[in-house]
């Protein structure tokens, strides 16, 4: 499974310019003239009240419009029909999330952690896969994690694919959008990147990195990803290969997935 940076928060106060100490003033003491001038104003405030009072006095009352009510016409038709399982996203996404996962392609083995995972991620297993796991939980806590649905699957000995759906309470928080623009912004660090929006998400975004990964004794390992999120759900995907991996082989993965969303 991928290994994901931590997230950072920015320090405080950062962004914001420091600001010189006011200088030491004695309060302004109001003068003799305003306290005249507002005693005046009091009493015409005053004066103006009492004759507003005996000008209604001598007028007769107003009669007023009866409680009764016509009755109103009803619309004819019994109103607009409830959206069908297949068109109300909180249908969909309350059941079982792991139906919502691409469909491991013919020719595909499962990987072996994926056999013991039974398709879900914890809150702990999900932190876990971050490089500061301790950080990550208390933020997953914060942001009212609910649950992971995960898949994946390998061909050959070097081709992984890795997706995530990722959901959030949202009690307090857009927090699937802010999981997916987080992500995103660690995508677009890496130097060698290439990056494309996801037809139909909105701000979703797909990346393929350019450079590999390398290490002596071991094949380059090159990689793809995307993140986009619809509703409490977010969506993660990884690739991974020992050869460059190509814009449609990312994008057809992502806008196959976000379309079961």
């Amino acid at each position: 499974m991928p290994v994901v940076p931590v997230r950072a928060d920015p320090p405080a106060g950062a962004g914001e310019a420091a600001q010189p100490p006011a200088a030491s003033r004695p309060p302004r003491r109001r003068g003799r003239t305003a306290l005249l001038i507002a005693g005046a104003a009091a009493l015409g405030l005053v004066a103006g009240t009492c004759a507003g009072y005996l000008v209604q006095a001598d007028r007769e009352p107003t009669k007023l419009p009866p409680l009764s009510q016509p009755n109103l016409a009803q619309a004819k038709g019994d109103g607009p029909e409830p959206l069908s399982a297949a068109r109300d996203h909180k249908v969909k996404t309350d059941g079982d999330l792991r139906k919502l996962l691409l469909k491991k392609p013919a020719g595909s083995k499962e990987p072996d952690w994926l056999a013991s995972s039974g398709g879900w991620m914890d809150i702990a297993a999900y932190a876990d896969d971050y490089t500061r796991p301790g950080d990550e939980f208390g933020i997953l806590v914060n942001d009212e994690f609910r649950r992971a649905a995960v898949t994946g699957w390998e061909v050959g000995s070097t081709y992984r694919v890795t997706v995530r759906l990722v959901q959030f309470r949202q009690e307090n928080s857009m927090a699937a959008a802010d999981n997916s623009n987080n992500q995103q912004d660690w995508a677009e660090k890496d130097a060698g990147t290439d990056s494309w929006g996801i037809p139909g998400t909105g701000d979703g975004m797909a990346y393929v990195h350019t450079e590999p990964t390398t290490k002596a004794g071991y094949l380059p390992l090159y990689g793809a990803e995307a993140h986009a999120w619809r509703g409490d759900v977010a969506m993660e995907m990884w690739i991974y290969d020992s050869k460059p991996i190509d814009k449609k082989t990312i994008m057809d993965l992502a806008e196959r997935q976000m379309e079961r969303l």
